[in-house]
């Protein structure tokens, strides 16, 4: 396992919540990043501080049982949440939860992200399925989301928001980034009306695509709809 530097680390966190906060993924206190900096080792944002307007010395350190080894404020009440997420995979090194608003929707209504209405979203985001709800904070949360962790980029958290992961903080804010993109696409489509998604064949050969990208996970199933529209 490759740890980045625990200053560019910092500095991603950092920066990272400046995004979520300016792309309105965000809203207040909302949201909350983490990364792994060792084996035992994490850096996590703090409790009850607007993650657009953050800086450095705000942020926490904790090991991997949730204790805290640094910094003055408290850890987000969701750590446990990104605490169990790294328990499950080792192999992922940072965490990302905020509420984007569309994916967020999604979310309330208990509803996956799994039409395929995009090519990118198919081969690089893969299904985004939904957590059961919990309440915030709780054990129930943690390990509802973690149950993903293996084998999805992240999940939606009903009546709740949105957890990305990945090997990097980029990488997981990107991922949130992709998963409000591609709700949004799927709302706006049956907005106005549009059922059709790529059909079977076309998903099949975008998921053999992946391993380009260095995808290996499967990354769930797509829901398959009828494309009667594309066959004539």
């Amino acid at each position: 396992m490759i740890y980045s530097d625990e200053a560019d680390i910092r500095r991603d966190i950092i920066e990272a919540g400046r995004r979520l906060y300016m792309k309105n993924l965000i809203c207040a206190g909302d949201g909350n990043l983490s990364a792994r900096v060792s084996e035992r080792e994490i850096i996590a944002t703090p409790s009850g501080v607007c993650k657009g307007f953050m800086t450095v010395d705000m942020l926490v350190t904790l090991d991997i049982d949730g204790k805290q080894l640094s910094g003055n404020l408290e850890p987000s009440s969701e750590i446990k949440m990104h605490l169990a997420v790294y328990r499950e995979s080792p192999d992922i090194l940072a965490v990302c939860h905020a509420h984007p608003p569309v994916a967020s929707a999604f979310a309330a209504s208990g509803a996956a992200l799994d039409q395929p209405f995009l090519q990118e979203a198919v081969m690089l985001l893969g299904v985004i399925p939904v957590a059961r709800y919990a309440a915030p904070g709780s054990e129930e949360l943690a390990q509802g989301a973690a149950a993903y962790a293996a084998d999805y980029h992240g999940a939606l958290l009903e009546h709740h928001g949105a957890v990305t992961w990945g090997s990097s903080v980029m990488q997981a804010l990107f991922r949130m980034e992709s998963i409000e993109h591609m709700a949004t696409v799927a709302m706006h489509s049956k907005m106005m009306g549009f059922t059709r998604t790529l059909n079977k064949a076309q998903v099949d050969e975008l998921i053999a695509m992946r391993a380009n990208w260095g995808i290996t996970a499967a990354l769930g199933e797509f829901r398959e709809d009828s494309n009667d529209d594309y066959e004539s």
